[in-house]
């Protein structure tokens, strides 16, 4: 095992659970908008844009729609927000969470990394050590199901929330949160994403990084930065 890594960082949509891009794309295809459509509103502005605000609390789920739906149609398009937050759901990946408990049992420490949402974020009991302590659980392009949810808290050291703390990635206060709660130095995490903007900020502050491709690929990474199987 690697001597400078003691905690392993974890996003959730698209790393735990399989990516919302696929349920994007196909949402887009059926009501006839251009590819990548969806993820071009949410990059556009992203610290101000609906999605942003949405995820930091600033607004209510039905102002989102409202801003988000106003946003689509500036971009020259038309949807429904209320079924693109339906997209969100996805898979879990289990081969990502016998590597999270092969990472615990080796002692290391583990924490979820997710911008959420109050509206997904009430659905399961509060875990663990939470950032922004108030009984909500992480939503980041999560699912229903309190016992699948509750499972997957018990996995985590230190949970943090965007709708929670008011900053989001890739803020880097967001990322200087989640380290002062493991109690450890940048140089001694590292952190799994599967979105390149989420990965910058903390790899500038002295985080190893892996953008996640494929479970397969981000386990094979990992094992060389940690020098112990995960599989």
């Amino acid at each position: 095992m690697s001597q400078s890594i003691k905690a392993v960082l974890w996003d959730v949509g698209g790393v735990i659970f399989s990516s919302p891009f696929e349920a994007f794309a196909r949402y887009e295809r059926e009501h006839g908008l251009p590819a990548d459509f969806i993820r071009g509103l949410n990059a556009a502005n992203p610290d101000l844009n609906a999605w942003a605000q949405l995820e930091q609390s600033a607004v209510s789920i039905e102002e989102f729609y409202d801003l988000f739906e106003a946003e689509a149609r500036a971009a020259g398009g038309e949807l429904k927000a209320i079924d693109v937050l339906g997209c969100l759901s996805g898979d879990v990946r289990p081969e990502m969470i016998e590597a999270i408990q092969r990472i615990r049992a080796h002692g290391l420490k583990t924490a979820m990394l997710t911008n959420n949402f109050v509206g997904e974020a009430e659905r399961a009991p509060a875990s663990r050590t939470r950032m922004g302590l108030g009984g909500a659980a992480p939503g980041d392009r999560e699912h229903d199901g309190s016992t699948a949810f509750s499972q997957l808290f018990e996995l985590f050291d230190v949970i943090v929330e965007s709708s929670k703390v008011g900053v989001r990635k890739p803020d880097p206060r967001f990322y200087e949160m989640a380290l002062k709660e493991l109690e450890i130095a940048p140089t001694e995490a590292v952190f799994l994403d599967d979105l390149g903007v989420n990965l910058k900020p903390a790899r500038a502050i002295g985080m190893t990084t892996i953008k996640v491709v494929t479970p397969d690929q981000a386990l094979a990474d990992l094992e060389s930065v940690l020098a112990f199987p995960l599989r």
